[in-house]
This record gives C-alpha cells, sequence and structure tokens, in this order.
C-alpha cells in the first residue's frame, strides 16, 4: 500500500514520511511521531485517514489521562443522576459505558486511524500501561465483564512533543519518524495557505527575522509555525511595511511565549 497526501490537509509530507506511514501500516505497528509544536505532526494523521477513506478518531492526552480513558469510561454520574431522577434503566450497567478512541476503534465495522496526541503530557507509566491492549488489540470492560476484540487493526499515530522520555519498552513497539522543522521555502508554502496573496517582500522579510530570531542561543522557547502565522496577521493588521524589521522587530510577544525570553532578547539589543 502507499499512502499519497497530495490534495488532503494541504499537507506536504517528504518521501521519507510517505513510506515510514506505509512501513506503520503494513507491519501494524504505531507510528510514533516526534517534532517541534508546529511542524505537522497531529495534521498528519487527518492526511492519512482522509488519504486512505478511513475514519479518524482522536485522543488528545492530558496530564490527567489514564490509559483506560482510550478503551472505554463507566459514566457512574449519569447512572446516578438516572437513579435519583427514575430515567432510564439504571440495572444496565452497560448503557453507561463509554467507550473512547481505542474502543471505538477496535469495535468499529471499518479499519480507522487513531490519533494519540501529545502522549509526552501524561503520566510517565501512561505509555507503559497501553502496551498491553496495543499487542492484543483486545480488553475487557470490568463493571460488565464484556471483552471487546478489535475487528480490524486501526492505524495507530501517536504524536510526542518530547516533554518527557516515553519507556523503552513502548518505544520498540512503535515505528519512529522525527519530523524537522520546515526550512524557508517550506515555510513559506504554509504561510501563504493561511496568508493568500501575501506581499512577496514582506514575506521574506519576516522569513528572514524569523528563521534569525530562532537561531538565537538565549531563548528557551523558540517560536513556532504558529507564532510565525500570528506575528505575520498582527504584521497585517498594522499594516507595516517590511522596511519596518530592519530597525525592529514588532510584536515581539506575539513570536516569544516566556517572560525570561523577552526580557533576555530586549536586553541583548
Amino acid at each position: 500500500m502507499s499512502t499519497s497526501f497530495e490534495g488532503t490537509h494541504s499537507y506536504i509530507a517528504s518521501p521519507e514520511l510517505r513510506q515510514v506511514v506505509d512501513i506503520a501500516s503494513a507491519l501494524q505497528k504505531p507510528l510514533l511521531i516526534r517534532g517541534e509544536p508546529g511542524t505537522g505532526k497531529t495534521l498528519l494523521a487527518y492526511a492519512v485517514a482522509e488519504a486512505l477513506g478511513l475514519n479518524l478518531l482522536r485522543w488528545h492526552v492530558k496530564s490527567t489521562t489514564r490509559a483506560q480513558d482510550g478503551l472505554y469510561h463507566y459514566d457512574t454520574v449519569q447512572r446516578l443522576n438516572d437513579s435519583r431522577f427514575g430515567e432510564g434503566d439504571v440495572s444496565d450497567i452497560e448503557h453507561y459505558i463509554r467507550l473512547g478512541a481505542l474502543g471505538q476503534a477496535f469495535e468499529s465495522e471499518e479499519r480507522a486511524v487513531v490519533l494519540i496526541d501529545e502522549i509526552d503530557k501524561a503520566d510517565v507509566e501512561f505509555p507503559n500501561d497501553l502496551l498491553h491492549e496495543l499487542d492484543q488489540m483486545r480488553f475487557t470492560i470490568s463493571e460488565t465483564g464484556r471483552e471487546v476484540i478489535a475487528r480490524h487493526r486501526p492505524l495507530i499515530i501517536i504524536t510526542s512533543n518530547a516533554e518527557k522520555e516515553l519507556p523503552d519498552a513502548f518505544l520498540r513497539r512503535c515505528i519512529f519518524h522525527y519530523i524537522d522543522f520546515p526550512d524557508p521555502e517550506l515555510m513559506r508554502s504554509i504561510v501563504e495557505v493561511h496568508h493568500p496573496g501575501l506581499d512577496r517582500q514582506l514575506l521574506d522579510a519576516c522569513l528572514k527575522k524569523f528563521y534569525w530570531l530562532r537561531e538565537q542561543p538565549q531563548l528557551r522557547k523558540r517560536p513556532s509555525t504558529s507564532e510565525l502565522v500570528d506575528w505575520i496577521g498582527a504584521m497585517l493588521r498594522a499594516g507595516l511595511s517590511p522596511d519596518v524589521l530592519d530597525k525592529e522587530i514588532p510584536f515581539l510577544g506575539v513570536l516569544l511565549k516566556k517572560e525570561a525570553d523577552l526580557t533576555r532578547f530586549t536586553r541583548g539589543r
């Protein structure tokens, strides 16, 4: 199987990334994508799902997320409310089981793409807690004893911003790919999607200043694609010309999101 991303969500994939997606699909392994914010990790899952004509199920991980949340959730609050107000059959626990993204993918009549987004935000044990289910493609709902067995093995895409290291046992089960930060030419294409018809001289000046700023060693958090798009939007809204960038960087707070960076950079100038 060969995956083509052309025409999908304006996503531009390198030949290497296309090959990695194909390998993960063929080997039925989770695909772990790492890279800076703004490199298109999340958008990749949407593009793959659209290219393959598959349903996308998204699981956005938070610091409080448990592995079971992706499988199912027992809605005890709804059952309690129904018991108090006499609505629904509270004796049927199955009625209060809500399947998560993985659970829905397992029970789906057709193969699905599951996006586990920003897995590194969760507790350090979270990835290991998923290992059995990802390997066996089945789980048991403890409240009812029902076993959910995957009809089709979903294509699982996992993103990480590298905020913390993932366990070795988990990494061994994944196909890994690192997405490099867009070079100026690719970034030009990305910006033009958000600001079509942008004056070329202004775009050139903004890109030059943006990449220069990212190279400054004193910055703790380098600006990403989303900051660049917002910054150019601010420049357009203010009606500023490219010449202003020869003397200053207006709206610096749009590009730099840490107070220490703003302070260091301002003093450094």
